[in-house]
């Protein structure tokens, strides 16, 4: 081969070359920054868990990436914007089951469309537990089972709202056990907490990073756990399972969808980063006093979590007759 045609052939390989290596990054880091939506206020949760792993994937978007409050309307105000955002891999919505897998049943209609979303991973589970007043004499779920059907419609109930996962997972309870409570919805977890501290409503379905303090400090009753297993949380606290409620499974799953057509490699480039970071021991420290159980789960498997929930939480909407504006 001549001297001329293979130093041309060589720069058009190292011209290729330098084109498909473009190409890859690109693919694999944003050249923008990224915002990760919490479709509710700062402080809960559902803020603090996304907070907890931005700090750890920072390097990992040196055009920066951060948090972003978007509340009200149950999530749905968050994930609208979310679903209106270019799908170029620098919107994620981050967020509690509601505007994912549940408010598409509730709402009689929405500005977007649940079903699509590109599910990228759950980050984390948090269960729900049965907390009790104090008042209430019992201390297991079955002398609460046996307390409320001796007293039909005289035990009430607190929820974080209508439609809310602990409206949703007590409505579950009365179906699996057949009993009736008095539905107190407040408006978020705090003032519900409040009221059953202090004896004016008597049942709360919570989820257990908010009630384990107060249960440690005597003052509710946390009766079980509504997963598989125990919580490290609180490991001397029994699960539904183990008082003969197999079906009583009711975890706060957060979950990070992008919007609909948000290309795969930009879907598969957060899952890497994201799932690493909750597989560091520090952030499975900081997870773990949240009573949240880190997640990582793969794009499939997070996919089809969320259509089971949808449609277990469909079901249980349907039977309670629960809709909302």
């Amino acid at each position: 081969m001549p001297p001329s045609l293979t130093r041309r052939l060589a720069l058009t390989l190292a011209a290729a070359t330098l084109a498909g290596a473009g190409t890859l990054a690109y693919a694999q880091q944003p050249s923008s920054s990224v915002k990760l939506i919490v479709p509710f206020p700062a402080g809960g949760t559902a803020d603090v868990l996304p907070r907890i792993l931005v700090e750890k994937v920072r390097p990992a978007y040196p055009a920066g990436i951060v948090v972003e409050n978007k509340s009200g309307a149950g999530g749905n105000i968050g994930a609208e914007f979310v679903s209106r955002s270019d799908a170029d891999g620098t919107t994620f919505l981050v967020s509690p089951p509601g505007p994912i897998a549940i408010n598409h049943h509730l709402y009689k209609s929405l500005p977007f469309d649940a079903t699509k979303w590109e599910p990228v991973t759950i980050i984390a589970t948090v269960p729900n537990v049965l907390a009790v007043s104090t008042r209430l004499p019992v201390k297991s779920v079955e002398e609460f089972v046996a307390y409320l059907k001796a007293n039909p419609g005289k035990v009430s109930y607190a929820s974080q709202g209508n439609g809310s996962t602990s409206h949703l997972t007590a409505a579950m309870f009365m179906q699996l056990t057949g009993t009736e409570m008095i539905h107190v919805p407040y408006k978020g977890t705090a003032p519900a907490l409040v009221d059953i501290v202090g004896g004016n409503v008597d049942v709360f379905f919570d989820n257990i990073s908010s009630s384990a303090q107060f249960h440690t400090g005597g003052k509710l009753r946390i009766l079980a756990v509504a997963d598989q297993e125990r919580s490290q949380l609180l490991p001397l606290v029994p699960t539904f399972v183990e008082s003969r409620l197999p079906r009583m499974i009711a975890v706060t799953f957060f979950s990070m969808v992008a919007p609909s057509g948000t290309p795969r490699a930009a879907i598969e480039y957060t899952h890497k980063q994201f799932a690493a970071a909750l597989r560091a021991p520090d952030v499975q420290q900081k997870f773990a006093a949240q009573g949240a159980t880190p997640g990582g789960w793969t794009t499939e498997r997070t996919g089809q979590f969320i259509r089971d929930e949808s449609a277990k939480w469909s079901g249980v909407i349907k039977s309670a007759n629960v809709t909302l504006e």
